[in-house]
């Protein structure tokens, strides 16, 4: 899935999502085996959510259509 960003240009929207869903799945096995059950229910939601995405199930937030940029948690 490559979308066309406001200027014409194409973004990598879903090569990313793809790498990002990949990402989850990895994390996931890490806190499953660590006996993180909500962490691993938290990061199964997001995978789907991910797999939504890819297959066209779901489309992307408002803000994303709008250019806006959701606010961050600091890390």
């Amino acid at each position: 899935m490559v979308s066309k960003t406001a200027n014409g240009g194409e973004s990598r929207t879903g090569e990313n999502i793809a790498y990002i869903r990949q990402m989850l799945g990895e994390l996931r096995m890490v806190a499953e085996n660590e006996g993180a059950e909500m962490l691993c229910y938290l990061i199964e939601m997001a995978y789907v959510e991910a797999g939504d995405l890819q297959m066209g199930r779901r489309s992307l937030s408002i803000h994303h259509r709008n250019g806006n940029k959701p606010t961050r948690m600091p890390v």
